[in-house]
Protein backbone atom coordinates (compact mmCIF):
# COMPACT_ATOMS: atom_id res chain seq x y z
CA UNK A 1 0.00 0.00 0.00
CA UNK A 2 1.30 3.48 -0.87
CA UNK A 3 2.47 5.50 2.08
CA UNK A 4 0.54 8.78 2.04
CA UNK A 5 3.04 10.22 4.51
CA UNK A 6 5.81 9.62 2.00
CA UNK A 7 3.75 11.07 -0.85
CA UNK A 8 3.40 14.45 0.80
CA UNK A 9 7.02 14.55 1.91
CA UNK A 10 10.03 16.01 0.17
CA UNK A 11 11.05 14.27 -3.05
CA UNK A 12 14.22 12.21 -2.82
CA UNK A 13 16.39 13.87 -5.48
CA UNK A 14 18.64 10.81 -5.66
CA UNK A 15 15.71 8.65 -6.80
CA UNK A 16 15.93 7.26 -10.36
CA UNK A 17 12.78 5.56 -11.70
CA UNK A 18 13.15 2.37 -13.69
CA UNK A 19 11.74 1.87 -17.17
CA UNK A 20 9.41 -0.79 -15.76
CA UNK A 21 7.96 1.74 -13.32
CA UNK A 22 7.47 4.30 -16.07
CA UNK A 23 5.85 1.70 -18.33
CA UNK A 24 3.45 0.78 -15.53
CA UNK A 25 2.48 4.43 -15.02
CA UNK A 26 2.02 5.11 -18.73
CA UNK A 27 -0.02 1.94 -19.30
CA UNK A 28 -2.35 2.68 -16.37
CA UNK A 29 -2.77 6.27 -17.53
CA UNK A 30 -3.53 5.07 -21.06
CA UNK A 31 -6.01 2.30 -20.31
CA UNK A 32 -7.44 3.63 -17.00
CA UNK A 33 -7.75 0.01 -15.90
CA UNK A 34 -5.19 -1.98 -13.93
CA UNK A 35 -6.19 -5.34 -15.38
CA UNK A 36 -5.97 -4.16 -18.98
CA UNK A 37 -2.67 -2.36 -18.35
CA UNK A 38 -1.18 -5.45 -16.72
CA UNK A 39 -2.30 -7.64 -19.62
CA UNK A 40 -0.79 -5.28 -22.20
CA UNK A 41 2.53 -5.29 -20.34
CA UNK A 42 2.35 -9.07 -19.75
CA UNK A 43 2.75 -8.71 -15.99
CA UNK A 44 0.52 -9.55 -13.02
CA UNK A 45 -1.67 -6.88 -11.44
CA UNK A 46 0.27 -7.03 -8.13
CA UNK A 47 3.52 -6.48 -10.05
CA UNK A 48 1.97 -3.54 -11.89
CA UNK A 49 0.60 -2.03 -8.68
CA UNK A 50 3.95 -2.40 -6.95
CA UNK A 51 5.76 -0.71 -9.81
CA UNK A 52 3.38 2.24 -9.66
CA UNK A 53 3.63 2.43 -5.87
CA UNK A 54 7.43 2.44 -6.04
CA UNK A 55 7.36 5.22 -8.62
CA UNK A 56 4.96 7.33 -6.59
CA UNK A 57 6.90 6.81 -3.37
CA UNK A 58 10.18 7.61 -5.07
CA UNK A 59 8.79 10.84 -6.54
CA UNK A 60 6.79 11.80 -3.48
CA UNK A 61 3.76 12.33 -5.70
CA UNK A 62 0.47 10.59 -6.36
CA UNK A 63 0.20 10.01 -10.09
CA UNK A 64 -2.86 7.75 -10.24
CA UNK A 65 -6.03 8.01 -8.18
CA UNK A 66 -7.66 4.62 -7.81
CA UNK A 67 -11.11 3.83 -6.41
CA UNK A 68 -13.38 0.80 -6.60
CA UNK A 69 -15.10 2.24 -9.69
CA UNK A 70 -12.57 4.17 -11.70
CA UNK A 71 -8.95 5.07 -12.30
CA UNK A 72 -8.00 8.74 -12.71
CA UNK A 73 -4.76 10.48 -13.59
CA UNK A 74 -3.97 13.20 -11.03
CA UNK A 75 -2.83 16.71 -11.96
CA UNK A 76 0.76 15.69 -11.18
CA UNK A 77 0.31 12.57 -13.32
CA UNK A 78 -0.96 14.60 -16.29
CA UNK A 79 1.99 16.96 -15.94
CA UNK A 80 4.57 14.15 -15.88
CA UNK A 81 2.93 11.78 -18.38
CA UNK A 82 4.37 13.38 -21.56
CA UNK A 83 7.88 13.23 -20.06
CA UNK A 84 7.42 9.59 -19.07
CA UNK A 85 6.31 8.84 -22.63
CA UNK A 86 9.28 10.71 -24.07
CA UNK A 87 11.63 8.72 -21.83
CA UNK A 88 10.16 5.43 -22.99
CA UNK A 89 10.28 6.56 -26.61
CA UNK A 90 13.96 7.38 -26.22
CA UNK A 91 14.63 3.99 -24.62
CA UNK A 92 12.81 2.16 -27.41
CA UNK A 93 14.72 4.17 -29.98
CA UNK A 94 18.00 3.34 -28.25
CA UNK A 95 17.29 -0.40 -28.36
CA UNK A 96 16.07 -0.23 -31.96
CA UNK A 97 19.22 1.63 -33.00
CA UNK A 98 21.36 -0.98 -31.29
CA UNK A 99 19.57 -3.61 -33.37
CA UNK A 100 20.25 -1.63 -36.54
CA UNK A 101 16.60 -0.65 -37.10
CA UNK A 102 15.63 2.97 -36.51
CA UNK A 103 11.87 2.45 -36.31
CA UNK A 104 11.26 -0.25 -33.71
CA UNK A 105 9.71 -0.87 -30.32
CA UNK A 106 6.16 0.03 -29.32
CA UNK A 107 4.21 2.39 -31.57
CA UNK A 108 0.83 3.64 -30.36
CA UNK A 109 -0.96 4.41 -33.61
CA UNK A 110 -4.28 6.23 -33.58
CA UNK A 111 -6.69 6.17 -36.54
CA UNK A 112 -10.09 7.71 -37.13
CA UNK A 113 -12.98 5.25 -37.74
CA UNK A 114 -13.40 6.31 -41.37
CA UNK A 115 -9.79 5.29 -42.07
CA UNK A 116 -8.90 2.35 -39.84
CA UNK A 117 -10.98 -0.45 -41.48
CA UNK A 118 -9.72 0.43 -44.97
CA UNK A 119 -6.03 1.11 -44.25
CA UNK A 120 -5.12 -1.52 -41.67
CA UNK A 121 -5.68 -4.68 -43.80
CA UNK A 122 -2.72 -3.75 -46.02
CA UNK A 123 -0.75 -1.50 -43.66
CA UNK A 124 -0.23 -3.93 -40.79
CA UNK A 125 1.21 -6.75 -42.95
CA UNK A 126 3.48 -4.23 -44.66
CA UNK A 127 4.73 -2.96 -41.30
CA UNK A 128 5.47 -6.53 -40.22
CA UNK A 129 7.40 -7.10 -43.43
CA UNK A 130 9.32 -3.82 -43.51
CA UNK A 131 9.75 -3.17 -39.79
CA UNK A 132 9.83 -6.48 -37.90
CA UNK A 133 11.11 -4.76 -34.73
CA UNK A 134 8.03 -2.51 -34.60
CA UNK A 135 5.15 -3.44 -32.26
CA UNK A 136 2.06 -1.44 -33.30
CA UNK A 137 -0.72 -0.78 -30.78
CA UNK A 138 -3.82 0.34 -32.72
CA UNK A 139 -6.27 2.82 -31.19
CA UNK A 140 -9.39 3.73 -33.19
CA UNK A 141 -11.17 6.87 -32.02
CA UNK A 142 -12.62 10.19 -33.07
CA UNK A 143 -10.28 13.02 -34.04
CA UNK A 144 -10.65 15.13 -30.89
CA UNK A 145 -9.75 12.24 -28.61
CA UNK A 146 -6.83 11.19 -30.80
CA UNK A 147 -5.43 14.72 -30.66
CA UNK A 148 -5.87 14.74 -26.91
CA UNK A 149 -4.00 11.43 -26.75
CA UNK A 150 -1.14 12.92 -28.75
CA UNK A 151 -0.92 15.97 -26.54
CA UNK A 152 -0.89 13.95 -23.31
CA UNK A 153 1.59 11.36 -24.59
CA UNK A 154 -0.86 8.45 -24.67
CA UNK A 155 -0.41 8.17 -28.47
CA UNK A 156 2.74 8.38 -30.55
CA UNK A 157 1.21 9.15 -33.95
CA UNK A 158 -2.26 9.46 -35.46
CA UNK A 159 -3.64 9.07 -38.97
CA UNK A 160 -6.36 11.71 -39.36
CA UNK A 161 -7.76 14.27 -41.79
CA UNK A 162 -5.56 17.36 -42.04
CA UNK A 163 -4.95 20.22 -41.72
CA UNK A 164 -5.77 20.47 -38.06
CA UNK A 165 -3.15 23.08 -37.24
CA UNK A 166 -3.00 22.04 -33.58
CA UNK A 167 -0.25 23.85 -31.65
CA UNK A 168 2.64 21.57 -30.70
CA UNK A 169 1.80 18.92 -33.30
CA UNK A 170 3.47 18.23 -36.65
CA UNK A 171 1.46 17.12 -39.69
CA UNK A 172 2.81 15.17 -42.66
CA UNK A 173 0.21 15.19 -45.48
CA UNK A 174 -0.03 11.76 -47.13
CA UNK A 175 -2.62 11.86 -49.90
CA UNK A 176 -5.95 13.37 -50.91
CA UNK A 177 -9.03 11.36 -51.79
CA UNK A 178 -12.42 12.33 -53.19
CA UNK A 179 -15.81 11.93 -51.58
CA UNK A 180 -18.31 9.71 -53.39
CA UNK A 181 -22.10 9.98 -53.19
CA UNK A 182 -23.80 6.69 -52.25
CA UNK A 183 -27.44 6.33 -53.28
CA UNK A 184 -30.14 3.65 -53.23
CA UNK A 185 -30.30 1.49 -56.35
CA UNK A 186 -31.96 3.32 -59.24
CA UNK A 187 -31.65 6.81 -57.73
CA UNK A 188 -31.82 9.68 -60.25
CA UNK A 189 -28.16 10.55 -59.58
CA UNK A 190 -26.88 6.95 -59.70
CA UNK A 191 -24.04 6.33 -62.13
CA UNK A 192 -23.36 9.98 -62.91
CA UNK A 193 -19.80 11.33 -62.87
CA UNK A 194 -20.65 15.04 -63.16
CA UNK A 195 -22.67 15.72 -60.03
CA UNK A 196 -22.48 19.21 -58.59
CA UNK A 197 -22.48 19.61 -54.78
CA UNK A 198 -25.55 21.78 -55.27
CA UNK A 199 -27.42 18.57 -56.16
CA UNK A 200 -27.41 17.77 -52.43
CA UNK A 201 -29.95 20.51 -51.86
CA UNK A 202 -33.11 19.01 -50.34
CA UNK A 203 -31.74 15.45 -50.59
CA UNK A 204 -32.12 13.41 -47.37
CA UNK A 205 -28.45 13.35 -46.36
CA UNK A 206 -27.41 10.75 -43.79
CA UNK A 207 -24.47 11.67 -41.55
CA UNK A 208 -22.25 10.02 -38.99
CA UNK A 209 -22.86 10.93 -35.37
CA UNK A 210 -21.38 14.07 -33.83
CA UNK A 211 -17.64 13.97 -33.24
CA UNK A 212 -16.75 12.27 -36.53
CA UNK A 213 -14.69 14.51 -38.79
CA UNK A 214 -16.44 13.17 -41.93
CA UNK A 215 -19.69 14.59 -40.57
CA UNK A 216 -18.05 17.98 -40.08
CA UNK A 217 -16.48 17.87 -43.55
CA UNK A 218 -19.83 17.05 -45.15
CA UNK A 219 -21.58 19.87 -43.30
CA UNK A 220 -18.78 22.28 -44.23
CA UNK A 221 -19.28 21.32 -47.88
CA UNK A 222 -23.01 22.00 -47.61
CA UNK A 223 -22.39 25.38 -46.01
CA UNK A 224 -19.81 26.39 -48.62
CA UNK A 225 -22.25 25.50 -51.41
CA UNK A 226 -25.20 27.06 -49.55
CA UNK A 227 -26.92 23.68 -49.71
CA UNK A 228 -29.70 22.69 -47.32
CA UNK A 229 -30.07 18.87 -47.18
CA UNK A 230 -33.44 17.36 -46.45
CA UNK A 231 -34.40 15.93 -43.07
CA UNK A 232 -33.67 12.31 -42.14
CA UNK A 233 -35.47 12.42 -38.79
CA UNK A 234 -33.60 11.08 -35.79
CA UNK A 235 -31.47 8.57 -37.72
CA UNK A 236 -27.96 8.45 -36.21
CA UNK A 237 -25.03 6.14 -36.90
CA UNK A 238 -21.58 5.59 -35.41
CA UNK A 239 -20.03 3.83 -38.41
CA UNK A 240 -19.95 4.12 -42.18
CA UNK A 241 -21.24 0.56 -42.45
CA UNK A 242 -24.43 1.54 -40.63
CA UNK A 243 -24.90 4.73 -42.64
CA UNK A 244 -24.51 2.87 -45.93
CA UNK A 245 -27.00 0.21 -44.91
CA UNK A 246 -29.48 2.96 -44.08
CA UNK A 247 -28.97 4.23 -47.61
CA UNK A 248 -29.61 0.72 -48.97
CA UNK A 249 -32.83 0.71 -46.97
CA UNK A 250 -34.03 3.84 -48.71
CA UNK A 251 -33.57 6.31 -45.85
CA UNK A 252 -31.44 8.76 -47.82
CA UNK A 253 -28.05 9.29 -49.44
CA UNK A 254 -24.58 9.80 -47.95
CA UNK A 255 -21.01 10.81 -48.73
CA UNK A 256 -18.16 8.39 -48.09
CA UNK A 257 -14.42 8.61 -48.83
CA UNK A 258 -13.09 6.91 -51.93
CA UNK A 259 -11.17 4.32 -49.87
CA UNK A 260 -14.42 3.01 -48.40
CA UNK A 261 -16.36 2.58 -51.64
CA UNK A 262 -15.31 -0.96 -52.60
CA UNK A 263 -15.99 -2.57 -49.23
CA UNK A 264 -19.02 -0.58 -48.13
CA UNK A 265 -20.96 -0.75 -51.38
CA UNK A 266 -20.40 -4.49 -51.78
CA UNK A 267 -23.21 -5.07 -49.29
CA UNK A 268 -26.75 -4.10 -50.16
CA UNK A 269 -28.54 -2.66 -53.17
CA UNK A 270 -26.55 0.52 -53.74
CA UNK A 271 -25.33 2.80 -56.49
CA UNK A 272 -22.73 5.55 -56.49
CA UNK A 273 -22.35 8.93 -58.16
CA UNK A 274 -19.18 11.00 -58.51
CA UNK A 275 -18.75 14.73 -58.35
CA UNK A 276 -17.48 16.85 -61.21
CA UNK A 277 -13.99 18.28 -60.85
CA UNK A 278 -12.90 19.79 -58.59
CA UNK A 279 -14.55 17.11 -56.49
CA UNK A 280 -14.87 17.60 -52.72
CA UNK A 281 -12.62 15.40 -50.61
CA UNK A 282 -10.19 15.23 -47.74
CA UNK A 283 -6.45 15.04 -47.14
CA UNK A 284 -5.11 12.43 -44.73
CA UNK A 285 -1.95 12.99 -42.78
CA UNK A 286 0.26 11.54 -40.08
CA UNK A 287 0.36 13.70 -36.95
CA UNK A 288 2.77 13.56 -34.02
CA UNK A 289 4.23 15.77 -31.29
CA UNK A 290 6.77 18.34 -32.40
CA UNK A 291 8.83 17.59 -29.30
CA UNK A 292 9.46 13.94 -30.18
CA UNK A 293 12.95 12.66 -30.84
CA UNK A 294 11.57 10.28 -33.49
CA UNK A 295 10.75 12.73 -36.28
CA UNK A 296 12.89 10.88 -38.84
CA UNK A 297 11.29 7.58 -37.85
CA UNK A 298 7.80 8.99 -38.31
CA UNK A 299 8.75 10.44 -41.68
CA UNK A 300 9.74 6.91 -42.69
CA UNK A 301 6.43 5.62 -41.36
CA UNK A 302 4.57 8.26 -43.37
CA UNK A 303 6.24 7.03 -46.56
CA UNK A 304 5.19 3.47 -45.83
CA UNK A 305 1.58 4.53 -45.19
CA UNK A 306 1.59 6.62 -48.35
CA UNK A 307 2.71 3.59 -50.32
CA UNK A 308 -0.17 1.51 -48.94
CA UNK A 309 -2.89 3.89 -50.03
CA UNK A 310 -6.15 1.95 -50.50
CA UNK A 311 -7.36 1.81 -54.09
Amino acid sequence: MISRTRLIGVTDHTYQPTLSQLRAFVAIAEYRHFGTAAARLSVSQPTLSQALASLENGLGLQLIERSTRRVLVTAAGKRLLPQAMATLEAADRFVASANGDGLGGTLRLGLIPTVAPYVLPTLLPELRRRLPALVPHVIEDQTARLLDGLRTGVLDVALIAVPGETPGLVEIPLYTEQFVLVTPRGHELAGRADVSPSALDNLPLLLLDEGHCLRDQTLDLCRSEEVRPGSVGDTRAASLATVVQCVAGGLGVTLIPEMAVASETARGTLDIARFADPAPGRTLGLVFRGSTARTEDYEELAEIIRGQRPV
